[in-house]
């Protein structure tokens, strides 16, 4: 089945006053930033048919929790295998944030992602350091949405791999959003950062707006914008603030025409996308990194773009944390009519869901920790 194309468009609405009114370095990074933004959006057009793949590893890079003693095993047709008990002096990091890294194979040919990049950099750095991941083989980068626990780590990591890293190396975003500057409305409002045009520009970056499907390194696809179609709820724990200051945040015409407007913005995550393989003879392996959206909306998406209605695994985050216990009961139900063959939850899921889950659908369950490789196979 063909996907849709993710047609370009140019960035517009940068006046001369606007420019000066940042100051000249600020104003520099700004411009570079539009200029790479503009370019990437067009290497998203024009897309194929859904790729199919052989193989596909998932190792958790960043989550908020890790078991070294916990065995390697095989669940079904999964083989998962754990980092182990480091060496003396060592040891991965754990923190409350997201990053991923995503091998596939087709035939001899293999691609290397990265997904999300956690809070901080040194957490980043030091575990991909540990797992033996050659920042040297990346073809790309995704950023599921403008959180900083799942884009904190990244401009220390650009930094870090000056010179290592592919030069126009492509990173998929799902809209202008990601840029934008959040506050945590959790309690008194904290600033929750934005992500950094200049260590983007500096690294020589794409950005490549995936507001539709669109195919990642010619192994993933993305689900585009997440449409609302089930019971699920959105959860508004940031708000955002449209505009550039000093530099960094969201350029207002490329946002939605009824957002343009406003100065701050409770989030609806309609930037927030997930990330799919189709592991041949399997179905889907659909990556939700934190499900804003909501889980089961994610997976329907990723069915609905790609026509294939076969879930091998369900992966991410599944932000039912804040949740009661019925909406969690709710959520799998809506899992069991999906039908995946298996279900990793991580990061913002809560303890609640794994109980459920064990309970509902044990067969189905399997339990992730930092440093967990998840190993998929025709």
């Amino acid at each position: 089945m063909k996907l849709p194309s993710d047609r370009a468009q140019p960035i517009t609405g940068l006046s001369r006053r606007e420019l000066l009114c940042t100051g000249g370095g600020a104003a520099l990074g700004w411009l570079l930033t539009a200029l790479t933004r503009e370019a990437g959006a067009a290497q998203a057009a024009e897309l194929g048919a859904v790729p199919e793949i052989d193989r596909l590893a998932v190792r958790v890079v960043i989550d908020s929790f890790e078991l070294a003693i916990a065995p390697n095993t095989r669940v079904g047709a999964v083989e998962v295998e754990r980092f182990g008990v480091p060496p003396a002096g060592r040891s991965l990091l754990e923190e409350f944030g997201l990053a991923m890294h995503l091998e596939s194979q087709r035939g001899g040919e293999r691609r290397n992602l990265l997904l999300d990049f956690g809070f901080t950099a040194g957490t980043l750095n030091n575990n991909l350091a540990m797992l033996e991941i050659d920042t040297r083989q990346i073809d790309a980068l995704i950023l599921s949405h403008g959180h900083y626990d799942h884009f904190g780590g990244l401009a220390g990591f650009l930094q870090q791999n000056q010179g290592r890293i592919r030069r126009g190396l492509p990173l998929y975003v799902g809209g202008e959003e990601c840029f934008c500057s959040r506050e945590l409305m959790l309690g008194k409002p904290e600033d929750f950062g934005a992500l950094d045009s200049g260590a983007l520009s500096q690294a020589k970056v794409k950005v490549v707006f995936a507001e539709r499907p669109t195919v990642v390194a010619d192994h993933a696809f993305t689900t585009g914008h997440i449409p609302l179609t089930s019971f699920e709820r959105v959860l508004s724990p940031t708000r955002m603030t449209v505009g550039v200051k000093d530099g960094s945040g969201c350029f207002p015409d490329r946002l939605p025409q009824y957002k343009r407007t406003a100065a701050i913005l409770p989030d609806d995550f309609e930037h927030e996308l997930a990330t799919c393989f189709n592991v041949r003879g399997r179905g889907l392996v659909v990556l939700t990194s934190c499900s804003h959206r909501g889980v089961v909306n994610a997976v329907r998406q990723a069915m609905q773009v790609s026509g294939i209605h076969v879930v091998h695994a369900v992966v991410g985050g599944f932000h039912l944390a804040p949740h009661k216990e019925d909406y969690v009961r709710e959520t799998v139900a809506g899992l069991k009519e999906i039908n995946p063959d298996f279900v990793i939850p991580m990061h913002c899921t809560g303890e609640t869901f794994i109980d459920v889950i064990r309970e509902e659908l044990p067969a189905k369950f399997i339990r992730s920790y930092t440093g967990s490789r998840f190993i998929f196979e025709a």
